[in-house]
């Protein structure tokens, strides 16, 4: 059996003792380069100082007799050197006396040389004559050509590289011919021997190789011989086997068939099942289907009544009423509103079911969003509760999300505080994270026993019986804003103590979409009379100081007199007319909502301003700014709603129930729009042919022609490109909005809609005036 040369033990192992020589011999051979380059560096210093030594007397010597022919033939000599291209030899006042230079040497390996020892070198030596050494009498200057010393050092060094190489080549050599000889060749006449033989007759031993009796090979004979009679046993075993193995295989048939025919039945039985399966499947989707169109009309039947009964009660509630009448109408309202927000928690909860849920990312300002969040819900607070919003400074003007769905999270946990907390604070508290920013609800109410914390999260559940009794709510509130922090991919904490309160950390990973909001500072110095326990404490501490102001609290049993101040903040009505007689400076007086002085009271208090809690970072910096005389702009009022700019515009709405015709025409002659109605989309296209229209509002839902055939042929009339048509259903499913675009429609707006809804979107699609 012969053996390729590469693949024979000899050739691998001088291969391998060649490669660790070349490495060994490469590395000492750069070892040695390196030092002879070490060397070269002083060298050529000592070869041009010398021959600066040895010029300097002749030099001196010119230099003192100014004799510009021995200075010429000087500077000649000096550039017959192979460094020196350039000499010059300049008297004591700087003038040249003679001078001589000379062509580099030009070389394919130059670059090499001027890169380890630089292309030019000068070197300068001073002259003075031997009686007075201390007077300058001029100085000798060459500039050096290092390759005549670097054309030396790369010969030197190609000549240790080759030589090296050859060395170890010419070993690698002679360790392949002795590892032949001693290691290749008596293996190969052992595995000829062992290829040549037969297990099964021939039974004598292997004989050695000579001189390796008693080597590695040696024993590897032995060895050999020692496997050879034990395969030579086994084989006789396995024989003996195979005649038993032989008796086995008929009872084997047996067992076989008897097992085939059971797989058979089991395989039956298992086909009947992936059968059920796939029926029970295609009933789940059947279900699931039908739940989707159950809900989308029970939204619809149930929102269509719910926007006329708002409607209608909103449009009562600006008549001329009792207050009786007014409290009772307005109960009525909330309990409407209430309603929708149980119907719209109830669908985002089957949107979750059913992975419908959408996620929007644009841009919105949060800390702006929370405090109109918090006011709203103000109204529901008890009166001895202190609502505060802690803004961190650092939160940036506007992060990337879905506005509406943070809302939802903030409004269900902020209701929930208010709902169970009857005297202390409830604070909202957000602050940025290096992955997103956290929004903290803390209450001083009634607290979540350890038990029933993870029964909070799930959906129509409270802690207990007694709390859904005294309380009321439905249990959805919780269990959807969990899972809304989910959608985004952040989490919601709980940390609670029965009858100390709770506290709710929504963790939202928000991008941030722009820079920090700095205000124009302000100048004075500002008092707050209040516990250092309160809220407000808090957040004047915070900001203040921001805004430039000088910032100190008092507590209320602390006196005024004696502390001069630019303004007054405080949360005591109460102590503010025994005190208006010793003080003449502006108050600022942070109220409950609802809880305002009367105007004769105010009056008798000015210069007084009244916010309402819980205060909003715009509304008490212009506060401060109007009574500090920065602005002159009127920040007093509790509540201010915004003027709705009366317009002249011409409305058409396309509506077939009636009482939704009253509501939706009520609002918009408020606002200012003449009002036309159509009962279908047929009826639509005959007013639009008639006169023209600023903007349309089209149901979805109607007889003869709906809203989605009917805006279809307006856009395709071509006849009103610029019309706006909005949308107006009680279809709140995600996909019926992608339904009105599709149609062609500008906007949406769910059913029941909310006044300030119309209000805004009035205001989007029709310029004010």
């Amino acid at each position: 059996m012969e053996i390729p040369l590469t693949n024979r033990l000899s050739f691998k192992q001088a291969h391998f003792t060649l490669l660790v020589a070349i490495v060994l011999g490469t590395l000492l051979s750069l070892w040695q380069i390196a030092f002879d380059y070490a060397e070269q560096e002083p060298r050529i210093n000592r070869e041009i100082t010398a021959l600066l030594e040895i010029s300097r007397n002749p030099a001196a010597r010119v230099a003192y007799n100014i004799d510009a022919e021995l200075a010429r033939e000087l500077t000649q000599g000096l550039i017959q050197s192979a460094a020196v291209v350039r000499a010059s030899l300049i008297d004591n006042h700087g003038r040249p006396l003679a001078q001589a230079s000379r062509a580099a040497v030009t070389d394919d390996y130059r670059w090499l040389s001027d890169y380890l020892f630089g292309a030019r070198r000068q070197f300068e030596t001073a002259l003075f004559v031997e009686h007075a050494p201390q007077e300058n009498i001029g100085t000798l200057h060459l500039e050096v050509d290092t390759f005549a010393f670097g054309s030396d050092f790369l010969q030197r060094s190609l000549v240790t590289l080759i030589s090296g190489f050859a060395r170890n080549l010419l070993i690698a050599m002679f360790l392949l011919v002795g590892f032949y000889i001693m290691l290749t060749k008596p293996l190969i006449s052992l595995i000829r021997a062992l290829s040549e033989r037969d297990p099964l007759i021939d039974q004598h031993k292997l004989n050695y190789p000579a001189n390796h009796e008693r080597d590695e090979i040696g024993v590897l004979v032995d060895v050999t011989n020692q496997q050879l009679q034990l395969t030579a046993l086994e084989i006789q075993q396995r024989c003996n086997a195979e005649d038993r193995l032989t008796q086995y295989l008929s009872e084997l048939e047996k067992i076989v068939s008897t097992r085939t025919a059971e797989l058979e039945a089991a395989n039956t039985r298992l086909l009947q099942s992936n059968r059920e399966l796939e029926n029970a499947r295609r009933t789940a989707l059947e279900m699931a289907q039908s739940r989707s169109a159950f809900l989308a009309n029970m939204s619809h039947e149930i929102r269509t009544p719910l926007n006329g009964l708002l409607g209608m009660l909103s449009l009562s509630l600006d008549g001329q009423l009792s207050v009786e009448q007014h409290q009772q109408l307005s109960i009525a309202h909330d309990s409407g509103k209430v309603l929708v927000e149980l119907l719209n928690d109830i669908l985002d909860l089957s949107k979750f079911d059913a992975g419908q849920l959408e996620l929007e990312q644009i841009p919105f300002d949060i800390g702006t969003l929370i405090e109109d969040t918090a006011s709203l819900l103000s109204q529901n607070s008890a009166p001895g509760v202190e609502l505060t919003c802690l803004i961190s400074p650092n939160l940036p003007a506007q992060v990337m999300g879905d506005p509406m769905r943070v809302r939802q999270i903030i409004s269900n946990l902020l209701s929930n505080a208010l709902k169970f907390t009857r005297f202390g604070r409830v604070d909202v508290r957000v602050e940025t994270h290096s992955n997103g920013l956290s929004i903290r609800v803390r209450d001083t109410g009634i607290g979540i026993p350890a038990e029933a914390q993870a029964r909070v999260f799930q959906p129509f559940t409270q802690g207990n019986a007694a709390i859904s009794r005294q309380y009321g709510g439905t249990g959805l509130g919780l269990a959807l804003t969990r899972r809304l922090c989910e959608a985004m991919q952040g989490r919601l904490e709980l940390h609670s103590r029965e009858d100390y309160g709770s506290e709710f950390t929504a963790w939202l990973p928000l991008p941030h979409a722009g820079h920090i909001l700095e205000r124009p500072p302000l100048h004075g110095k500002i008092i707050a009379w209040t516990p250092a326990s309160s809220g407000l404490s808090e957040l004047l501490a915070t900001w203040l100081p921001r805004w430039g102001l000088d910032y100190r609290r008092l507590d209320r049993d602390e006196g005024l007199a004696q502390h001069s101040a630019a303004l007054l903040i405080t949360d005591s009505p109460e102590c503010l007319f025994s005190l208006r007689p010793q003080i003449t400076t502006p108050i600022l007086l942070v109220a409950a909502y609802g809880s305002f002085l009367p105007a004769e009271q105010a009056d008798a208090l000015m210069p007084l301003e009244q916010l309402a809690r819980p205060l909003s970072r715009t509304a008490l910096y212009q506060a401060i700014s109007h009574l500090l005389g920065s602005q002159k702009k009127n920040v007093g009022e509790a509540s201010p709603q915004p003027q709705v700019s009366q317009r002249k515009a011409r409305v058409l709405l396309v509506e077939d129930n009636a009482v939704n015709q009253l509501v939706a025409k009520g609002m918009l002659s408020k606002l200012g729009c003449e009002v036309i109605t159509a009962a279908h989309g047929r009826e639509a296209l005959d007013c639009l042919g008639g006169q023209a229209m600023d903007l349309v509002l089209m149901d979805c839902n109607m007889p003869v022609m709906n809203g989605y055939e009917a805006c279809q042929r307006i856009r395709r009339s071509g006849r009103w490109p610029n019309l706006p048509i909005i949308a107006l259903t009680a279809n709140a499913l995600p996909e019926e909005r992608d339904r009105c675009l599709e149609a062609g429609m500008d906007d949406y707006l769910a059913k029941p809609f909310h006044r300030e809804e119309l209000t805004e979107l009035i205001n989007r699609w029709l310029p004010r005036p």
